[in-house]
């Protein structure tokens, strides 16, 4: 049994792959977590192909949900051109979607080798950018990404370049051990980029 697809507060969010270039200090994966307060299943045996995620998808009335959230436990980009692939279909199919969100590092040019934010045109109506710090160095020991502090300036640009094809973009940080100023910090940095800032709330284990 695997979780393709869970519902969570009116959304329907989207998990297929586990394969992600960082390793946060709060992610639930570091304890052997399988899922999450959102689904209990979340770690994937093997990653479904699109023609699978495509039949969970067209199972359910997409209509009734506030957003389409491309999320899960691992970095959805890694899979971005299965993303635009199964938004494209469903549009295809004349499926009614609700704005579609990706969550994401804010790594994919890096991961994919080439800009993709210009393939989010008209596909995606929201970017949430893991931000989790106010400098490079704070970033690098909470998210702790593959290619060190590259990582910190792939996320940046990632944003710069996100703000000029999608109409929203946030970037967020977890409010643990962070003080009114390191937010208000974030906040200044996110604004400075085109994007907004959200807080979201530590979810421990």
């Amino acid at each position: 049994m695997m979780t393709i697809s869970y519902e969570y507060e009116g959304a329907l969010y989207l998990n297929f792959t586990n394969r992600c270039d960082c390793a946060c200090v709060f992610c639930l994966r570091h304890n052997g977590h399988k899922g999450s307060i959102y689904a209990d299943d979340l770690w994937l045996e093997h990653e479904p192909s699109r023609e699978e995620i495509l039949a969970d998808l067209l199972a359910r009335d997409l209509s009734r949900y506030r957003e389409l959230v491309f999320c899960g436990f691992g970095e959805p980009t890694f899979r971005w051109d299965d993303d635009a692939w199964l938004i494209d279909e469903l549009k295809e199919r004349g499926v009614k979607l609700p704005p579609v969100r990706i969550n994401t590092n804010g790594h994919a040019n890096r991961i994919l080798g080439r800009d993709i934010t210009p393939e989010m045109k008209g596909r995606v109506d929201i970017v949430s950018i893991s931000l989790n710090g106010a400098t490079a160095e704070e970033y690098t020991a909470v998210t702790q990404p593959s290619t060190g502090e590259q990582g910190w300036e792939d996320m940046l640009e990632f944003t710069r370049r996100a703000v000029k094809q999608v109409p929203t973009v946030m970037m967020t940080i977890v409010n643990k051990d962070k003080t009114p100023e390191d937010i208000e910090t974030c906040r200044k940095l996110a604004e400075s980029l085109g994007a907004k800032l959200r807080v979201r709330e530590y979810i421990p284990d």
